[in-house]
């Protein structure tokens, strides 16, 4: 059990389209093309800075094939950050951009110009993107295999480390007097060969006021925690169960002390979707309403999305087939797969039960409940140790986000686990971590 006074509780909010609720663009209170315009986020950006938030997050996807049935990830997730940048002065900002569809210059750069006018506070959640459809979209007949993708991705962040570490702290000059823009000496230029990448060079901007971007990854398989391990530092998890969460955080950890990171390398955050009513019966009638507002038939399609089927292989008033293989020949996606498995045999429940209660989602934790209750479930999870913190999804956005900060947040502040104020400028400086040595080299 840990102190809770030696350590700090972080917050994130995942601004996932309009809501953890898969139909929340239908709620009445909400504009339906609220993800197509800048304000929904600037809103919660604004919210989330007002909470002392560690970070807003914001998802990518190329996927489509749900349109029919709601809105998905359309805005360019570092372009939505650039603007956020401007007229936020202290919350983090942290996006995903994937491994597998683009070249490591062209992230190390874009990222690192956001870390530059952003301050210091810029994240880059590296994904390696599974589905088939996306790998169409490049121009692929199907994703690379699991265990490549991973390879693909260690390649990348190295790459990316060497370049945002290829400057020195000092190489820019930009001295009037003598003409000199930048010492030359204090330049390292990466000569990179493997098995996915060629790269030679430097970056052609400096270091930030952090270093270089926080490096955050999402996966939950076994080559996912090996590059977390090596890697990241913040983790995106999916954790059910405290049990669960615990053994998880405390094998990650172990990993990256075996990597020669130390322990308290990395952060890791669960995710937590969250419905809150004024009482348990109040918010147990809004999860029923927000999940209803998605037809049954959209769900069953989500979920056998999800688990690599088609609906017609899930038999609504069955349980789960308990022999599914992995989706789309293990190239799928691993980490929510085995979530939702975990679930169904936890709950028991029919295909059709599952859907009622969870919609087409499952893949993490959701909390359904009061803001005291809720405060009481952090509480718990942190001092545990299952969570540095937890990467927040309210049921809508922004006005879930609202009450959590305004009936959650003054919670865990009284209870000592949260900051009232920032004590820092940076993202580094909200989570704890160390300022990044200079010129590492990719190895």
């Amino acid at each position: 059990m840990s102190d809770p006074g030696e350590r700090q509780l972080h917050l994130n909010v995942n601004v996932f389209l309009q809501g953890f609720a898969q139909a929340a663009w239908r709620a009445p209170e909400l504009d339906p093309k609220g993800t197509l315009t800048l304000e929904h986020y600037l809103t919660c950006a604004r919210i989330a800075e007002r909470g002392k938030f560690d970070a807003l997050f914001l998802a990518d996807s190329n996927a489509t094939s749900s349109l029919a049935s709601g809105p998905v990830t359309a805005l360019e997730p570092t372009i939505v950050l650039a603007a956020l940048a401007q007229h936020t002065s202290h919350l983090g900002l942290i996006a995903t951009a994937s491994t597998s569809f683009n070249e490591p210059y062209n992230i190390a750069r874009r990222f690192a110009s956001l870390d530059l006018i952003s301050g210091g506070r810029i994240g880059f959640n590296a994904v390696t993107t599974a589905d088939q459809s996306s790998a169409e979209k490049f121009g692929l007949r199907d994703a690379l295999e699991h265990a490549a993708r991973y390879r693909r991705a260690d390649e990348f962040l190295q790459i990316a480390k060497a370049l945002w570490t290829s400057w020195e702290d000092g190489a820019l000059l930009a001295d009037q007097h003598s003409g000199r823009f930048v010492d030359a000496s204090k330049l390292h230029p990466l000569h990179y060969r493997g098995e996915f990448f060629t790269v030679d060079g430097v970056l052609n901007q400096p270091r930030s006021a952090q270093g270089h971007p926080v490096i955050v990854q999402a996966g939950g398989s076994a080559d996912g925690q090996r590059l977390a391990a090596r890697h990241a530092e913040a983790v995106f998890s999916a954790s059910a169960s405290l049990s669960e969460a615990i053994d998880y955080a405390q094998g990650l950890r172990r990993a990256a002390a075996s990597a020669g990171r130390g322990q308290s390398a990395l952060k890791v955050f669960p995710g937590l979707g969250f419905f809150l009513g004024g009482t348990e019966q109040e918010a147990q009638q809004r999860q029923r309403e927000l999940i209803g507002l998605t037809p049954l038939e959209h769900n069953l399609q989500r979920l056998a999305g999800r688990l690599g089927v088609t609906p017609e292989q899930l038999a609504l008033d069955k349980p789960l087939p308990p022999d599914l293989p992995l989706p789309n020949g293990g190239r799928g996606g691993h980490t929510f797969f085995r979530v939702i498995q975990a679930r169904f045999k936890e709950t028991g429940f029919t295909v059709r039960q599952y859907l009622e209660h969870f919609g087409g989602g499952g893949g993490h934790r959701e909390f359904v409940g009061t803001p005291e209750q809720l405060a009481d479930d952090i509480a718990q999870w942190f001092t545990a140790g299952a969570a540095d913190g937890f990467n927040l999804m309210p049921d809508l956005t922004p006005h879930g986000l609202e009450t959590f900060v305004e009936q959650v947040v003054p919670l865990l502040q009284r209870r000592g686990l949260f900051r009232t104020d920032y004590r820092g400028s940076t993202l580094r400086d909200h989570l704890g971590l160390p300022f990044p040595t200079a010129y590492q080299s990719a190895s």
